[in-house]
C-alpha cells in the first residue's frame, strides 16, 4: 500500500533520514520545514499522513497539530508526532491536540511503515465517506455535519483475563459518559462483540487463554465490528506484536505502565474519529435513500423501480415463478387539489401511502410511480391472489375516509387498480411490457366508472 506523506521538521537532515526511508518503502514523500509550511502544504497537497516533528522554532508541533485538526479540509489527515520527548505529558499535550500517535527518535523503521500502513488505510476509507458525503451535500440533500464534536455516552468493551488490571482501566475511564463492560473469557467475548453495539474495544495483547492477535483479527473480520476502533494493550518494547495488531487492524494503543491520561487521552480521541465516521455513514445513508425515495411519501421512487423491476423479472423468469403488478391511480385526485388546495391534496397521498405500505408485504416492491399514480411489484404472485390484495386495498381506501385539516374535515377517496402478471407466459415478455398491460388495465378500470379493479387481457 503507497501513500502520500509530509514530513515535517525544522531541520534537513532529519526530513531527508525520514524521506529516504519512506521512499525505500515507494511512498511518495513531500518535506516541509516549519509549521506554516506544514499548514499550507497540506491544505493544498492534501497528504494522506502527517509525519510532525515536535521541537520547531516559531510555531512548535503541538500548535501545528491544533491549526491541521481544526480545519476542516485538514482535520481528517492523521498526524503522527516525532519527538525525542518522551515524557507522559507531552504524549498526553500532543493526543489532546489532535494528534493520532507519537514516534520517538531515533524512529524504529518497523513501527514507522506500520503507523504508516495503518493511518493510510484509515484515511483511504474516511476519504471514501468524505466524498460520498461532499457529493450529497452539493446536490442539497444532506446538511452539515458537526465538526467539532464530543463523545457522549459512549459503550467501551474490555476484553482482559487479568482481573486486576481490567479493574484499574474500569476505574480510569468508568465515568458518567462511559459504560464499560468486562469480559475475562476471549471466547465468550467474540459472542458478546457481535450485539453488544460498543463504541471501543480495548484488549489486552497479553491473554493467555487465547491468542489477542487472532482474536483482533477476528473482531475486526465481523461485519458488526468491521469499523469498531480496536486500542491494544502492549507491553512497552514489544514492537514486532505492535507491528502485527497495527497491521491487522487495531486502530490504537498504550503501552504498559498504562498512564491515566494518556489513555483517557487516546480512547477520546477514537470515539470522537468514530464520532465522525458515524455522521459521514448516516449522512451517505440518508442521501441514498433520498436518493431512492420519494419524498412525500417515503415510498421507492420512479428511478429505483426502473432498476430493481428489472431484478425482479429476471429472478421470475430464473424461477418460473410468477410476477404480478397493480398500478394504483386515486379517482379524481385533480378535484381535490382544485378544491381543498395542496396541502390537503399532499396529506392523502401520504395516507395512501402509509395504506399501501401496510397492505403488502415485505418482499413486495411499492413504489410512487408519478403524480397520483402507485405501482405495487408482487414477487411469488400469481393474478388470483394479487387480485384479492388488490381488492382489499380498494375496499380499505373507499370504506375508510381520509382525515385532513388536522382531523377537522374527512374526505371520501377512491382509487381504481390495474392488473398484469406473468404468469400466462414470459417468452417475449418484459418488465415494460408488464408495467404497460397493468397501465392498460388501469385505463379500463377509469372507463369502466372508477374504484374497481381490472385485469389485463392475456
Amino acid at each position: 500500500m503507497t501513500a502520500r506523506v509530509l514530513v515535517v521538521d525544522d531541520l534537513e537532515p532529519n526530513v531527508k533520514l525520514l524521506e529516504a526511508k519512506l521512499r525505500a518503502e515507494y511512498f511518495d514523500v513531500l518535506g516541509a520545514y516549519s509549521g506554516e509550511e506544514a499548514i499550507e502544504l497540506a491544505a493544498k497537497e492534501k497528504p494522506d499522513i502527517i509525519l510532525l516533528d515536535v521541537m520547531m522554532p516559531g510555531m512548535d508541533g503541538f500548535e501545528t497539530c491544533r491549526r491541521l485538526k481544526s480545519d476542516p479540509e485538514t482535520m481528517h489527515i492523521p498526524v503522527v508526532m516525532v519527538t525525542a520527548l518522551d515524557q507522559q505529558a507531552d504524549r498526553v499535550t500532543g493526543l489532546e491536540a489532535g494528534a493520532d500517535d507519537f514516534l520517538t527518535k531515533p524512529v524504529e523503521d518497523l513501527a514507522l511503515f506500520a503507523r504508516v500502513r495503518s493511518m493510510t488505510r484509515l484515511k483511504m476509507m474516511t476519504d471514501e465517506l468524505r466524498a460520498r458525503y461532499a457529493t450529497g451535500k452539493d446536490l442539497g440533500i444532506v446538511g452539515q455535519i458537526d465538526t467539532d464534536i464530543r463523545p457522549s455516552e459512549r459503550r467501551i468493551f474490555i476484553i482482559d483475563d487479568n482481573e486486576d488490571q481490567a479493574a484499574r482501566m474500569i476505574a480510569v475511564i468508568g465515568d458518567d459518559v462511559n459504560e464499560v463492560i468486562h469480559e475475562t473469557d476471549p471466547e465468550a467475548a467474540l459472542g458478546r462483540v457481535r450485539v453488544g453495539e460498543f463504541d471501543l474495544i480495548l484488549v489486552n495483547m497479553s491473554l493467555e487463554a487465547m491468542d489477542p492477535l487472532r482474536l483482533c483479527s477476528s473482531i475486526r473480520s465481523f461485519e458488526e465490528t468491521r469499523l469498531t476502533p480496536i486500542l491494544a494493550i502492549v507491553r512497552h518494547g514489544d514492537t514486532r506484536k505492535l507491528v502485527r495488531a497495527l497491521d491487522i487492524g487495531v486502530n490504537d494503543y498504550v503501552t504498559r505502565p498504562v498512564d491515566r491520561n494518556e489513555l483517557t487521552a487516546r480512547i477520546t480521541t477514537q470515539l470522537r474519529r468514530k464520532l465522525y465516521v458515524d455522521q459521514l455513514r448516516s449522512s451517505f445513508q440518508v442521501s441514498l435513500e433520498m436518493a431512492v425515495t420519494d419524498q412525500l411519501t417515503g415510498l421507492y421512487n420512479r428511478r429505483y423501480l426502473a432498476s430493481h423491476l428489472s431484478a425482479m423479472f429476471d429472478r421470475a423468469c430464473w424461477t418460473g415463478r410468477p410476477l404480478s403488478i397493480m398500478i394504483l391511480d386515486i379517482d379524481h385526485f385533480k378535484t381535490i387539489n382544485d378544491t381543498h388546495g395542496h396541502d390537503v391534496g399532499d396529506k392523502v397521498l401520504r395516507d395512501f401511502a402509509d395504506r399501501i405500505s401496510n397492505s403488502v408485504r415485505g418482499i413486495d416492491l411499492a413504489c410512487r410511480y408519478g403524480g397520483e399514480e402507485f405501482l405495487i411489484a408482487m414477487p411469488d404472485t400469481d393474478m388470483a391472489f394479487a387480485a384479492v390484495v388488490a381488492e382489499r386495498l380498494r375496499s380499505e381506501v373507499a370504506e375508510h375516509k381520509f382525515d385532513v385539516l388536522k382531523g377537522r374535515e374527512s374526505l371520501e377517496v377512491t382509487v381504481s387498480i390495474g392488473l398484469a402478471s406473468t404468469e400466462l407466459g414470459l417468452e417475449g415478455d418484459s418488465a415494460q411490457k408488464l408495467i404497460k398491460r397493468a397501465d392498460d388495465a388501469l385505463y379500463e378500470a377509469k372507463s369502466a366508472g372508477r374504484n374497481r379493479v381490472m385485469n389485463s387481457a392475456a
